[in-house]
């Protein structure tokens, strides 16, 4: 009956990152030339896979698709956040915001396991080399991708109707820059014991799930390499995976921070520095990562700017 009182919430305010009305021209700045470099970079690491035949292998289909979901993953947030830092009535509507929530928590798991399916990738390669066509053949290439996709799409579904089950009813106030589960939470005039409990057992289980599988990939990984007798070939060895390693440390060290805490205002307060860390430095530093630690790229990089001066 309380619920029939109140005036259900349209549409969020998205209070961003900061209240002072003199830094959004330099944020808009800011996150409008890292966005740029974000879309830059990975669209032109996804065309380089595609156009380069010596790039056709199982880690660069895989890479390739880690390009597209932080491509993805930083467009579902930051159009939304440019335009919200020029505008005077910084709004999202409650449909808008539900399915920003979806998209983000369905490509953050997406992330966790196309980064554990480059680390088993990584894993066959050195440890089972004689066997690594075999065992990443192309049909299991496409299933290993596929998994990831549907999986993290049907959790975020799941928790996307858990939020929908709460009821908003003022304020509508989010003290985040993007609509999340903690400052959602903490605006809801219902029992959010449901929906934080399996926030803490989903995001908790898969990111422990995804990054021990991770680890002990590479524990073998490190074995195999140890028995390796050349220094030349432990080089290589570890060439091939310092990329990868990289961009797991980054991405999962923020994500420790950002989803292991209680919905609090402290927390969102804290999770809104990390979100930016996660957001925005994975996608924008993964193509460089890849490109700068990674000879085969830097060899197809050279191939198409020399073909392409031949051509003239």
């Amino acid at each position: 009956m309380s619920k029939i009182n109140h005036t259900m919430v349209t549409e969020f305010i998205l209070l961003g990152l900061t209240a002072q009305p003199e830094l959004q021209p330099i944020l808009f700045l800011i996150f409008l030339v890292v966005y740029l470099i974000t879309v830059v970079g990975n669209v032109g690491m996804i065309a380089l896979i595609r156009s380069d035949p010596k790039l056709h292998t199982p880690m660069y289909f895989f890479l390739s698709h880690l390009s597209f979901v932080d491509l993805c993953h930083s467009t579902n947030v930051t159009p939304q956040m440019l335009v919200n830092f020029l505008s005077q009535r910084k709004t999202i509507s409650f449909v808008g915001c539900i399915i920003q929530f979806h998209f983000f928590i369905a490509l953050v798991m997406t992330d966790y396991y196309m980064l554990t399916v480059m680390a088993y990738d990584r894993y066959v390669a050195i440890c089972n080399p004689l066997l690594y066509t075999s065992k990443m053949s192309k049909n299991i290439c496409i299933s290993l991708v596929t998994a990831p996709y549907i999986y993290s799409f049907v959790n975020g579904l799941i928790q996307t109707i858990l939020m929908l089950r709460l009821s908003f009813c003022g304020p509508n106030e989010i003290n985040h820059f993007y609509c999340a589960d903690p400052p959602l939470m903490v605006l809801s005039c219902s029992d959010t014991y449901i929906k934080e409990t399996a926030m803490f057992i989903v995001a908790g289980s898969n990111l422990i799930c995804s990054l021990t599988i991770i680890l002990i990939s590479y524990m073998f990984i490190f074995m195999a390499i140890l028995r390796i007798r050349s220094a030349e070939g432990r080089r290589k060895a570890f060439s091939t995976c310092g990329s990868h390693l990289t961009a797991v440390t980054i991405f999962y060290g923020t994500l420790f921070c950002m989803h292991l805490r209680p919905p609090s205002e402290t927390s969102v307060e804290q999770g809104k520095i990390v979100a930016v860390f996660y957001i925005f430095l994975s996608p924008v530093l993964n193509p460089l990562i890849y490109s700068l630690r990674n000879k085969d790229v830097k060899d197809a990089v050279k191939r198409i700017v020399k073909n392409k001066f031949q051509a003239k």
